[in-house]
């Protein structure tokens, strides 16, 4: 079951706000931690973006790998292939 808390904070003249250390703590949010900003017009919705996990990148990349191997393209393709694309985007 979720654990609601809540708490007062105020908007600086900057715009910011202080997220309560409690809840900063309950949901191990440290500074620099990276924040998405939802509003439905009357309400404000904060969630943090989880950093990526390294083993997830890893997983990714070996999926690619795998996949570079199957089609036959090799390193040295790698930088055409992204000029192709980047032309493609120009048009």
């Amino acid at each position: 079951m979720a654990q609601y808390m809540s708490d007062v904070t105020a908007l600086s003249s900057k715009g910011q706000i202080v997220l309560p250390k409690a809840i900063r703590d309950s949901l191990k949010i440290a500074s620099g931690a990276k924040l998405m900003v939802f509003s439905d017009g009357d309400s404000i919705l904060i969630k943090p973006i989880p950093a990526p996990d390294i083993s997830e990148f890893r997983a990714l990349m070996d999926k690619a790998e795998e996949w570079a191997d199957s089609v036959g393209m090799q390193e040295e393709d790698i930088s055409d292939a992204i000029k192709t694309v980047r032309s493609r985007r120009k048009k």
